[in-house]
C-alpha cells in the first residue's frame, strides 16, 4: 500500500532525485524518531547531510498543491462513504522570531492564548471507514504581512496570493474540493466559521447542508421570521419536552450522550437553529444548520458530533507525523512539508481502514470479549516505525504487544460503554 501512495505522486516530480527524497521522507515521518526535523529525517532515511531534505522542501521543482490534490484523491479512494462530511478548523504553530511566513502574535486554540504562532486552515474529510487532513491554506495578517511587500519578498510569498479571512480560505478549500469530485452533503465547523456569512452563503449555493457553531449571542429569526431573539434566550424558552437525549458519536469511554434541541428560524423549513446541553452541567452550545432537504434531528446531531473528528486529526498528525515539526521559514516550503505530512497521515488513515479485524469477514459470528479493538492510526505508526522483520509486514516482535494491548482497551472499553449506556446522563 506504502508503494501505490507514493506511485499516486511519482508524476508530480520531474526528476528521479526529488523523486526519492520524497519517498524517503515520507518512509522518515512514519518512522520512530521523535523528533521530525531536517537532520532527524535525513539520519533516518541514511542520507549523510540534510541537503537533499532542504532542496525537497525549498527549491526543487515540484508542485505541492498538484500533491495536495493526489492526497484528496487518496483519501476518497480508501475513506470515501455515503456518511463522509468535510470539516473545517484551524490550528496553530508555534514559532519563534519573526522571519516565517505569516508569523505574529495571534490567538491560537493550540496554546489556548495570544502567542507567537503561524495559523494554517485545514479542511478534513470524516466518514464511518475514517479521517484525513485533505487540503490546507496558511493564513497571512493583513497589516503585518499582505501589506508588507519587503517582507513577503523575503518569505517568499507570491505575488498572487492576497490577504483572505480564515473562513474565506476555509471557503476556498471547499469549493475547489466539491469542484474535485468530492461527493459530500455536509460541512461543520467551529464558531470562527459558523459566524461567517460568506461561508454559509456560499454551501447553500452549492446546496451542500452545514451544522455551524455560533456563539450564544447570536440572534436568530423566529415565530416564522417575524421577530428576533439571541440563541441562549430561545433555549431558555424551550420546555421540557423539547429536549431529546442522542449520542454524539462513540468516544473514547462510550457514547457521547447530550440533550439535543431545535427550533425552525427564518421563513423556510430547511434552516434551524440546533442547541446541545451537557447533562452534567447544563452547559450549552448553539449550531446554525441548513439543508437542501428536510432531515431529521438525528442527522443533524450526527453531522455536529463529526466535527471533533478534525482535533484528531490534527492530534494525529502532530503526534505521529510531525506536521508541527518543520523548519522551515519559506512559505513554499512550509506547503510542502505540511502536504507531505497530510500525505503520511492519509496512509496511515488507510491503513486502518484496510486492517480490518477477521470478525468482520465472518459477519455471523458473535463478537467475543477476547476480540481486540480494531488498528488505530497512532499503533499502526508505532508497528510501522519499528525497524521491520524482511520475512513480515509488521515487527513480530511488536505485534503480539499490539494484539495484548488492543484486548485490554476493547475490555475497558466495553465497561465504559456498558456504564454509559446504563446511564446516560454521565455523557
Amino acid at each position: 500500500m506504502f508503494d501505490q501512495a507514493m506511485a499516486g505522486i511519482a508524476g508530480r516530480f520531474k526528476r528521479v532525485e526529488p523523486r526519492a527524497t520524497a519517498r524517503a521522507f515520507v518512509l522518515a515521518v512514519l518512522s520512530g524518531v521523535e523528533r521530525k526535523n531536517w537532520w532527524r529525517l535525513a539520519e533516518q532515511a541514511g542520507h549523510a547531510r540534510p541537503g537533499p531534505m532542504q532542496r525537497l522542501l525549498r527549491s526543487a521543482r515540484w508542485d505541492a498543491d498538484a500533491v495536495r490534490d493526489d492526497v484528496q484523491t487518496y483519501v476518497l479512494e480508501h475513506l470515501s462513504a455515503d456518511d463522509g462530511v468535510l470539516v473545517v478548523d484551524e490550528t496553530g504553530f508555534l514559532k519563534k522570531g519573526t522571519a516565517s511566513a505569516g508569523v505574529q502574535r495571534q490567538y491560537t486554540s493550540t496554546a489556548g492564548r495570544v502567542e507567537n504562532t503561524q495559523v494554517g486552515v485545514f479542511l478534513a474529510y470524516a466518514s464511518s471507514r475514517g479521517r484525513a487532513l485533505i487540503d490546507r491554506r496558511l493564513y497571512l495578517p493583513d497589516a503585518s504581512w499582505c501589506q508588507d511587500a519587503e517582507r513577503r519578498t523575503r518569505a517568499g510569498i507570491p505575488d498572487r496570493v492576497e490577504f483572505a479571512t480564515k473562513p474565506a480560505l476555509a471557503g476556498q478549500m471547499i469549493a475547489a474540493s466539491l469542484d474535485a469530485g468530492i461527493g459530500v452533503s455536509w460541512v461543520t465547523g467551529d464558531e470562527a466559521y459558523g459566524q461567517d456569512p460568506g461561508l454559509r452563503a456560499l454551501l447553500e449555493s452549492r446546496e451542500i447542508g452545514y451544522v455551524l457553531a455560533v456563539a450564544c449571542s447570536r440572534r436568530v429569526q423566529i415565530n416564522e421570521g417575524r421577530t428576533t431573539a439571541r440563541a441562549d434566550a430561545v433555549a431558555d424558552r424551550l420546555p421540557a419536552s423539547a429536549w431529546h437525549r442522542q449520542s454524539a458519536g462513540a468516544g473514547a469511554k462510550g457514547p457521547r450522550y447530550y440533550d439535543w434541541a431545535w427550533i425552525e428560524i427564518g421563513a423556510d423549513r430547511h434552516r434551524h437553529l440546533l442547541i446541545r446541553r451537557k447533562p452534567s452541567n447544563g452547559e450549552l452550545a448553539f449550531y446554525l444548520c441548513w439543508s437542501p432537504l428536510r432531515v431529521p434531528l438525528s442527522e443533524l446531531v450526527r453531522v455536529a458530533g463529526t466535527r471533533w473528528c478534525i482535533e484528531e486529526c490534527f492530534q494525529a498528525a502532530k503526534g505521529q507525523v510531525g506536521l508541527d515539526h518543520y523548519q522551515v521559514r519559506h512559505w513554499t516550503a512550509w506547503h510542502r512539508h505540511i502536504t507531505l505530512a497530510m500525505l503520511a497521515l492519509a496512509f496511515l488513515a488507510a491503513l486502518a481502514a484496510n486492517a480490518t479485524p477477521a470478525r468482520t469477514a465472518q459477519p455471523d459470528r458473535p463478537v467475543r470479549s477476547t476480540d481486540p479493538i480494531d488498528l488505530t492510526v497512532p499503533e499502526i505508526r508505532h508497528l510501522l516505525g519499528t525497524p521491520q522483520n524482511p520475512t513480515n509486514a509488521f515487527p513480530c516482535r511488536l505485534l503480539p504487544w499490539s494484539n495484548w494491548r488492543r484486548r485490554h482497551q476493547a475490555t475497558a472499553r466495553r465497561s465504559h460503554y456498558r456504564r454509559r449506556l446504563i446511564s446516560p446522563s454521565t455523557g
